[in-house]
């Protein structure tokens, strides 16, 4: 398994064999539980489903598609897997999986920030502030294109609500993983404030 269900619990420094202080993302990496196999035959595709996070209440539904598993889950999310063969529903699996050194990605929802301008959204410099640009500071500027095409072109950068978006942070090196705790430690920032929900799988492009 190359993917774990996890929370984010914040940041941290940590010193490195060498001295050096690095700082760190706590990140609670499992326990997850295997839910549900998809093969190709059956579903035209491979893939593993895990669970994490236990809940008190599930309505029936999900009562009955966890109740081979034994335990009920708030979260459950699919991991593409070349084969499937060597996972059984109701398998554990955590941050055992993760080695000081491996290189992973993060997926998780950045905080939002609302609506915001153009400075803030996109690092626009803003208006001249001389020449009785009182009220122009912070505005965008013009957005046309004359007569040809005539319309504010699709994409085009301006104000609007920034963040709360899903973001993939790439290349994280794991610095620290404990097992019996269920935490990894990874070098840099990731997306989201402290006890959100992130996906932590290993580097697909390392090195890119």
């Amino acid at each position: 398994m190359d993917a774990l269900i996890g929370r984010k619990l914040g940041m941290t420094q940590t010193f490195l064999s060498d001295g050096r202080v690095e700082a760190v993302s706590v990140l609670e990496a499992g326990p997850c539980w295997v839910t549900q196999t998809r093969t190709a035959e059956r579903d035209g595709y491979t893939a593993v489903q895990l669970g994490f996070g236990q809940v008190r209440r599930l309505n029936r539904p999900e009562r009955g598609h966890l109740r081979t598993v034994g335990v009920d889950l708030r979260h459950l999310r699919e991991f593409r897997v070349d084969d499937v063969s060597a996972f059984q529903v109701g398998q554990k699996v955590g941050a055992e999986i993760f080695a000081p050194g491996d290189y992973v990605d993060v997926v998780g929802i950045s905080r939002g920030r609302g609506f915001q301008g153009g400075v803030k959204r996109h690092g626009f410099r803003g208006g001249p502030k001389t020449h009785g640009q009182s009220d122009r500071h912070r505005a965008p500027g013009s957005i046309g294109a004359t007569t040809t095409p005539g319309k504010v072109m699709k994409g085009l950068r301006m104000a609007g609500h920034m963040g709360a978006r899903r973001v993939t942070v790439r290349n994280l090196q794991v610095v620290e993983s404990n097992p019996d705790r269920g935490v990894l430690l990874v070098r840099g920032g990731v997306p989201g404030a402290p006890n959100t929900l992130v996906l932590i799988r290993r580097a697909s492009k390392k090195g890119r």
